[in-house]
């Protein structure tokens, strides 16, 4: 069966990834290349291990998480459909017809937050990829540039993003420590409250409670 480092070989996916970081550098937007394609793959995994996901589940979300975000060269707005339908162009012969469909699935759910969770994987990658906010994702250099868009405010002023997983209490808490100086934690609240609503639902789909810990202030 086909596992990830197998998927991180595949010539077509990587240059997606490569196109994708290009053309959303293009706009100023957030890092969506190499870097948090792996850190949500290996984020994914240690979330599927944690929680007690087979081996094999665990493969399909770092295999969901490392692609999720592939299609971003072709359209910001609908990549997750496009990332799901070129993921099946590329790999249909290399999984059975039911482990396919969970992937694709994941990658059209990651973006889609009024979706109706029914597997497992969709909600792992959900929280690894929700969970990347950090300063090392702002990839223009121009203060005032940084300055002047939210997305880009917020991420800067983040200095860490940890996810842990507390299985006795069944918790998985997302936490942060933001630069107040630098930007107010409301500012957070403004773009990503929709973003930790589908937190919340992906960890009550696993069994757990969605945690917030916003500069060692627990505020969920």
């Amino acid at each position: 069966m086909i596992t990830l480092k197998e998927i991180q070989k595949n010539p077509s996916a990587l240059e997606f990834i490569k196109q994708t970081e290009i053309a959303l550098r293009a706009l100023d937007y957030t890092h969506h290349g190499l870097k948090h394609s792996k850190l949500v793959a290996n984020r994914a995994r240690t979330v599927a291990r944690e929680i007690g996901l087979s081996k094999r589940s665990q493969e399909l979300v770092s295999i969901a998480g490392f692609t999720h975000d592939f299609a971003n060269f072709l359209s910001r707005t609908y990549h997750n459909y496009l990332g799901a339908l070129i993921f099946q162009q590329l790999f249909a012969n290399d999984f059975s017809p039911k482990e396919l469909a969970i992937v694709m699935q994941a990658i059209c759910n990651h973006d889609k937050y009024k979706m109706k969770l029914s597997n497992s994987v969709s909600a792992v990658v959900i929280l690894a990829d929700k969970s990347d906010v950090h300063r090392s994702r702002v990839t223009i250099k121009d203060m005032k540039k940084i300055k002047s868009d939210i997305h880009n405010r917020v991420n800067y002023a983040t200095k860490s993003s940890r996810l842990g997983i507390n299985k006795k209490s069944k918790r998985i808490t997302l936490s942060l420590k933001i630069d107040t100086n630098f930007v107010p934690l409301m500012e957070y609240f403004e773009i990503f409250t929709e973003r930790m609503v589908y937190c919340r639902k992906a960890a009550s789909y696993l069994g757990y409670k969605f945690g917030l810990v916003l500069n060692n202030i627990k505020l969920l």
